[in-house]
């Protein structure tokens, strides 16, 4: 089986690679190689996006800001880093759940630096609002579970925003929102590794909305 790069379409053999990791492809794209690794047996549809496309069925978007562009100061970490409100649909028939991932490929880290896990989210859910609480088991504005994201101090559970390093160049922020065929049967607290794992063979469909930032 082979991802292609989004970016400049040169193909890799997902077999060659541990699962939940990626590469930086030789046009600096980072390549998200666990996506050969997550599809659902009930799953055939979703080819496109094992073979590095996206089933566009299924969208993510932000009434903050559009496709490719900046992410307002407001949910950075030079404002008030608040989540940015999210809606999405296209969702397909037999989705149990719901996860999304936020992270940051550019960032000068070994793997791409994580912003937000949030999953256990109701598959009947269509958005989020901005500003969700930062708590490892939600129940308002959603029953939801958050995971950790890549900070060692401060706010290390729930959203945390863009902070690249200043002179870093623009960074791009991914929110992928995952359906899932099954109830994940997970804790709050997960880090990103672990709740790949437990996606594993459960993804019927994603969607990708990619944000900007720089300092």
């Amino acid at each position: 089986m082979a991802i292609t790069c989004p970016h400049c379409g040169r193909s890799y053999d997902v077999t060659l690679f541990p699962f939940g990791r990626g590469i930086r492809c030789d046009c600096g794209t980072w390549v998200d190689l666990h996506r050969g690794h997550i599809q659902s047996p009930q799953a055939a549809r979703v080819e496109p996006v094992l073979e590095g496309g996206q089933d566009m069925s299924m969208t993510i978007a932000s009434s903050a800001f559009a496709q490719g562009e900046r992410i307002p100061k407001l949910f950075t970490g030079d404002g008030q880093d608040l989540s940015p409100p999210l809606r999405w649909e296209g969702i397909p028939d037999g989705t149990q759940e719901l996860a999304l991932i936020c992270d940051d490929p550019d960032a000068p880290t070994a793997e791409p630096w994580v912003h937000w896990l949030i999953y256990k989210l109701p598959s009947s859910l269509r958005e989020l609002p901005q500003g969700v609480p930062a708590d490892p088991q939600l129940d308002d504005p959603t029953a939801a579970l958050q995971g950790r994201n890549s900070w060692s101090n401060g706010r290390t559970i729930g959203y945390r925003g863009p902070a690249p390093p200043p002179g870093h160049g623009v960074h791009h922020y991914h929110f992928r929102l995952y359906a899932l065929d099954a109830p994940l049967k997970v804790r709050p607290g997960l880090d990103k590794k672990t709740l790949l794992k437990a996606m594993d063979g459960h993804v019927l469909a994603e969607g990708e909305l990619v944000g900007t930032y720089q300092r």
